[in-house]
């Protein structure tokens, strides 16, 4: 009996920060935003046939550390960056498959101004545009779109599913046979086919319709990734597919069984509606290689710069911890400053449990294993690591697959899955070997 295939994409997110860039090769000796190392990346990724390269963003400088940038500038902790959508345009040039995942924020960005750039970008890319959408929580991004405060945790959901319902109707407003390019008669459209949306809303008034030709995909890929009970009832409502946190395999079994009771709820297919689990990995032809590149990121990055990325991702000051506390009382800090209640802090407390009493230096130290991924990343040979996918894959239902990425080294590691890690999933009947479709939708149906 044929085995489920699974899906992989690749997170460029962090490549260039946090100290990754430091590692001999990393970047091959170019800095970002060099376009042309992307490019490489693309050929790359495509040669093993990945279904998608993805980032993450962020719109805002880190300054929660001690109500200042200048770590995170100092250290390049979730700094610097920029809209990756011209250089994803660039890669899709080089490359005929693989799809491209972009991030923005349903919080601060107005829905048609998104939709008819994700239209236009999947007819660049010849449909292999997605979108991921998150709903923020970050002050120093806020306060660059004019919020004196984070809107409240709820309201953001609320906000994102409205946006996406925006999106959907600008999507749908040019049927897929709308446009004629009668040279002989001079007709453009047909206008019966251009439909009105008159969209009045809580968050958003939009008339419409869409002035774009309708896309390759009819609409874009979307990803979301929330992991709170209200996060996912908002990914069954808005999402294609869903973007899992690295957390423990029975969290994530628990987090599937969550998703597919809130889609049914709906009545939406689960079977339809994969999660791609955030996977920091690094493989290697030795188990001990492996593990020295993993353990290789903790030097990279000083206290200093942990307490920047965790005080950015957390909305919470660690520069202001007492002497002594519990990961508990911090947790329930962090939460009441209207952030999500996911977060490092959390997971910290999960795997340490809650009541653990810490000092500053002792959280900062062990901070840096969250800070850097090293807390959830795989080290490995190929078999060893396809047999841990393998497993995660089945106990959270056989559907979506891994967003590979946080790695050590971007070339060295990207290089290692393409050309080991691939091949022994192909072997083992569990990924592709060729792509058999034309547009990224159609690749993230395939099973």
């Amino acid at each position: 009996m044929a085995k489920t295939m699974m899906h992989l994409g690749f997170d460029l997110s962090y490549a260039h920060m946090g100290g990754r860039w430091r590692k001999p090769g990393a970047l091959r000796g170019r800095r970002f935003p060099d376009v042309a190392m992307y490019e490489e990346v693309a050929r790359l990724a495509e040669r093993g046939c990945l279904d998608m390269l993805f980032t993450g963003d962020g719109t805002g400088v880190p300054d929660t550390y001690g109500g200042s940038r200048d770590a995170a500038i100092e250290w390049g902790m979730n700094w610097p960056r920029q809209d990756f959508n011209p250089l994803m345009v660039a890669m899709s040039r080089v490359t005929r498959h693989i799809g491209f995942g972009l991030t923005y924020s349903s919080t601060f960005m107005h829905p048609y101004y998104l939709s008819r750039l994700m239209n236009s970008i999947d007819h660049i890319t010849g449909g292999r545009v997605a979108m991921n959408l998150v709903t923020s929580t970050r002050k120093s991004d806020a306060a660059n779109f004019g919020f004196d405060e984070l809107m409240e945790h709820e309201a953001r959901y609320d906000r994102m599913e409205e946006f996406v319902d925006v999106c959907r109707l600008l999507w749908d407003s040019a049927q897929p046979d709308a446009m004629l390019w009668d040279a002989e008669t001079g007709r453009v459209a047909e206008p019966s086919r251009i439909g009105d949306v008159r969209h009045h809303g809580r968050f958003f008034k939009v008339e419409g319709p869409l002035n774009t030709p309708p896309s390759p995909q009819g609409r874009p890929v979307l990803i979301q990734a929330g992991g709170s009970p209200r996060g996912i009832r908002a990914s069954a409502y808005v999402a294609d597919h869903v973007f899992g946190q690295d957390m423990a395999l029975a969290s994530q079994a628990k987090q599937r069984v969550a998703l597919d009771q809130a889609l049914v709820a709906l009545g939406k297919d689960p079977a339809k509606v994969g999660i791609l689990w955030q996977t920091p990995i690094t493989v290697a032809e030795s188990r001990a290689e492996a593990v020295a590149r993993k353990d290789a990121l903790l030097s990279f990055i000083p206290p200093e710069a942990v307490g920047a990325y965790l005080s950015y991702n957390c909305g919470y000051d660690f520069s202001t911890l007492p002497a002594r506390f519990t990961l508990k009382e911090i947790q329930a800090e962090i939460v009441a400053a209207n952030a999500s209640p996911v977060s490092p802090v959390q997971k910290m407390a999960e795997e340490l449990g809650e009541d653990t009493e810490m000092t500053r230096a002792e959280f900062l130290e062990e901070g840096a294993r969250y800070a850097t991924s090293h807390n959830t990343m795989l080290a490995g040979t190929a078999p060893e690591l396809a047999d841990i996918l393998e497993e995660a894959f089945e106990a959270t239902g056989s559907r979506g697959g891994f967003m590979l990425g946080h790695t050590a080294s971007l070339f060295e590691d990207l290089t290692a899955i393409v050309d080991l890690l691939v091949p022994e999933l192909q072997r083992r009947g569990r990924f592709r070997n060729r792509y058999a479709t034309t547009t990224l939708r159609e690749t993230l149906a395939e099973g």
